[in-house]
């Protein structure tokens, strides 16, 4: 690791352990070291396609993406009481899954694994409303529904998946939350995302406009590189735990002098 890279992720856990309100907020690029490919990288989904490429091949099979260090060390970083609030543009569950509680995300792009109710807004796994992909499909909002699919099992509303497809609405709720603690952040932490995506991308903006701190990690240009107060490119999994473990120095540093 570099000197240069040491240095700045001493900076980041400086500034993280003195925070009060971190905000962190993740794209695809944090899932890459579980075998899900990115969007906007130069393998990315979006990048091959728009080369008239195929989408590139998953890094594992399906039934082993899991979790990896980078979701682990929010996770870790939420419960030493420092992440106030996560947002997340990523699909993949892999959050929730790390043990990073759901009333403090926002997944502003839905989740794979859960369907929704269109009335009462409750969530569900497949398997709680008894929704087969293979009889009833997808269940996106923009698809017509079929006749005797699932209902919501609290309020007998139609039942979606949670994904935001093209053409369907953002979850309002999740996108409120998003943009209030956007606003009361004094360190949002950017991972993974190369923060071109509207409205995600004015959360940051908000954030460095109400006085906080941006801390971008990421591989590849983003419009906020030249605003940023710390900018790393550098693979997220070689940071990330790093940066988490050394606040966790840095606390306990404290603590010992009180």
């Amino acid at each position: 690791m570099s000197a240069k890279l040491n240095r700045q992720i001493e900076q980041a856990a400086e500034w993280i352990a003195a925070s009060q309100h971190l905000v962190a907020f993740t794209g695809a690029g944090i899932s890459t070291d579980s075998g899900l490919p990115d969007f906007r990288g130069p393998d990315g989904v979006w990048t091959r396609r728009d080369a008239g490429l195929p989408p590139p091949r998953w890094g594992k099979p399906a039934s082993q993406i899991q979790p990896n260090a980078s979701h682990h060390a929010l996770t870790e970083l939420e419960r030493l009481g420092k992440l106030r609030f996560l947002i997340s543009q990523n699909v993949d569950n892999l959050h929730l899954e790390s043990g990073f509680p759901a009333e403090k995300l926002a997944e502003l792009h839905g989740n794979g694994k859960l369907m929704r109710c269109l009335a009462c807004d409750n969530r569900y796994t497949l398997d709680q409303v008894g929704w087969d992909r293979r009889v009833w499909g997808e269940g996106y909002r923009t698809q017509r529904p079929l006749k005797g699919q699932p209902r919501c099992p609290m309020c007998k509303g139609r039942i979606i998946s949670s994904v935001v497809n093209f053409g369907a609405p953002l979850p309002a709720k999740e996108i409120e939350q998003s943009f209030a603690q956007s606003e009361q952040s004094d360190v949002f932490f950017a991972i993974g995302s190369s923060l071109v995506v509207s409205p995600a991308n004015e959360m940051p903006r908000i954030a460095l406009e109400m006085g906080a701190r941006l801390i971008l990690l990421n591989r590849g240009e983003t419009p906020f590189d030249e605003l940023a107060h710390l900018r790393i490119d550098a693979g997220i999994g070689q940071v990330l735990p790093p940066v988490v473990e050394r606040v966790k120095q840095l606390l306990g540093t404290r603590e010992q002098r009180v």
